[in-house]
């Protein structure tokens, strides 16, 4: 029987997987099937924990989680889930890697766990903004639908507490490569996704020898010239697209390089803010409640708060002087 992916029901928008057949048949991806909740209750591995102090922004935007796919660190994601919060959260496309599930179905407990807290978050009245991108293209066609508290779109302009106005979109958009050859994004998908196996065997390396989070595949993209250059021409294109829009900034992904520039566009300022990726950066873009704006690295905050709570557990040394005195 081949795979019903995502349940989408009116008025509950929730996931479900069922027993996938030999052929791989995924072409019903997208398709609108009942489910009940009580097939999905004991799936997941990790229930939302209570009493942590979250810390509250204003809005939060992130993309490029493909879930799906190996590559995804989920545990990341799920921690950062588990310790923030917001009044708006934009999820900017590539969330589910339908490329990846038509080739081979790959869906632990743990993307379950990820799928599940963005529901909450909508329970609890944060507005979630879902925005496609290529690799979860096939809920575009949900484009103007609300699942659940969960709104889709095929883009959003977001107004910041002190004015500016930002357009958010994947990025898909002004990929040439995307729109004129379909069939070398797919070979590149390729090349990407043996990177992205890479990357996890170095970490499982590195997390076994105590060390944090590195991405190998983030850190070679930035040392190859070409890379490099595609990178910053993209950005300039898309900051110029935003311009001619009339808006101060634009939020995307895509590219898996989180970012911060401005452009000059005509004597106008042009914002450019790249959320990242949960496959290599594991970055999230937040507004803070005076409206300015942050790239998080949330490898960098697990081991900030790994060195917290050693400090915390570590007792003060005493000089050996003064302990072989209360000896005597």
């Amino acid at each position: 029987m081949p795979l019903k992916c995502i349940a989408l029901r009116k008025g509950a928008f929730m996931t479900d997987f069922m027993l996938q057949d030999k052929s791989g048949d995924f072409s019903d991806l997208g398709n609108v099937a009942n489910l009940p909740v009580s097939q999905i209750n004991s799936r997941f591995s990790a229930p939302e924990p209570e009493g942590i102090n979250r810390t509250k922004y204003r809005t939060i935007w992130i993309s490029d989680v493909h879930l799906g796919t190996k590559g995804c660190n989920a545990e990341m994601l799920i921690d950062f889930l588990d310790h923030t919060d917001s009044d708006v959260m934009y999820l900017v496309g590539d969330i589910i890697d339908g490329w990846r599930l038509k080739k081979k179905f790959y869906w632990p407990s743990t993307h379950n766990d990820i799928v599940w807290r963005v529901l909450k978050r909508a329970k609890r009245g944060t507005r979630i903004v879902y925005i496609p991108g290529n690799h979860d293209e096939m809920f575009r066609q949900f484009t103007g639908l609300n699942f659940g508290g969960i709104e889709i779109r095929r883009a959003a302009f977001h107004d910041t507490v002190d004015g500016r106005r930002l357009m958010v979109l994947h990025g898909d958009e002004f990929d040439a490569v995307m729109l004129s050859q379909r069939w070398l994004a797919f070979v590149g998908d390729w090349a990407y996704i043996t990177a992205m196996k890479l990357n996890v065997l170095v970490n499982a390396v590195r997390k076994a020898m105590g060390l944090p989070y590195w991405s190998l595949s983030k850190a070679a993209k930035h040392k190859v010239k070409n890379a490099v250059e595609f990178i910053g021409k993209y950005e300039e294109v898309v900051a110029k697209a935003a311009g001619e829009r009339g808006v101060d900034g634009v939020v995307c992904g895509h590219i898996h390089t989180a970012e911060a520039r401005e452009f000059e566009f005509g004597g106008k300022t042009v914002e450019y803010w790249n959320d990242g990726d949960w496959v290599e950066g594991c970055n999230a873009l937040v507004e803070h409640h005076d409206g300015s704006m942050e790239i998080i690295n949330w490898a960098d905050v697990i081991a900030a708060r790994a060195r917290h709570s050693d400090r915390a557990v570590v007792p003060d040394q005493e000089p050996s002087e003064s302990r072989e005195q209360e000896a005597a």
